[in-house]
């Protein structure tokens, strides 16, 4: 197990009751990756920096039963991560090929993992990236009353904190990016969605670690998509 760099000993901060995020990761180019504890299984989402602490953070947790790749950039010793977690490892089909010689499960367009739990496809940032809905049944008691968002790069806080679409140079296709965020419209509605956890530039959130009124910034950008 490799020793962490120099102030990388940060713990993961509870975003939620049993969600937490990670510290950036260099290795993705400061991608935040988060932690479900659940019942069912715990869910790792994307790659955190991989040394003792985190390790033993996961561990004292639980472990992980899955370790979701929202997108090919979120990959950083996936190897490492799934020998020591003995964790199944869900990408979207076009990306699993970076993954060769690990218990990859692809999918298509949607993955379920649990009633609770749903992986969907968002083409645009990259080939296979994807974002984890997550109903958190917390919310509101036996009845949930919204959910999460877990949007990897495909959807990010811009330098104002507002939810963006950001276009860099490694942009795979910037109109399938867009029309992600239509798709995103149509499966949700404000009762089911009230939170995005993205996975990446969360010091623009000065603070915070999530995006509450999820379904109507969602809203908000498609108009300005469309302006």
């Amino acid at each position: 197990m490799p020793k962490p760099p120099q102030g990388a000993l940060k713990p993961p901060k509870a975003v939620f009751d049993g969600i937490y995020a990670f510290a950036p990761n260099r290795e993705t180019l400061g991608g935040t990756a988060y932690l479900i504890v659940e019942k069912f299984g715990n869910v790792l989402i994307d790659c955190p920096p991989w040394h003792e602490v985190n390790q033993e953070f996961i561990n004292s947790c639980g472990g992980v039963r899955w370790l979701i790749i929202t997108h090919r950039g979120a990959i950083a010793k996936v190897d490492l991560i799934q020998k020591a977690l003995s964790c199944d490892v869900s990408i979207q089909e076009q990306e699993a090929y970076l993954l060769p010689g690990l218990n990859v499960v692809s999918f298509q367009k949607e993955q379920f993992l649990h009633e609770d739990l749903k992986v969907i496809w968002t083409p645009g940032h990259s080939p296979g990236s994807a974002c984890l809905y997550y109903r958190h049944r917390g919310f509101s008691g036996a009845q949930p009353k919204g959910g999460i968002l877990f949007t990897g790069r495909h959807l990010l806080p811009n330098s104002n904190g507002e939810l963006a679409i950001i276009r860099n140079s490694k942009t795979f296709h910037w109109l399938r990016q867009i029309n992600s965020v239509h798709l995103l419209l149509k499966e949700f509605n404000s009762e089911v969605l009230s939170y995005i956890c993205p996975g990446g530039n969360i010091g623009f959130l000065r603070g915070q670690l999530s995006i509450d009124r999820a379904y109507e910034r969602l809203l908000e950008l498609d108009l300005a998509t469309k302006s």
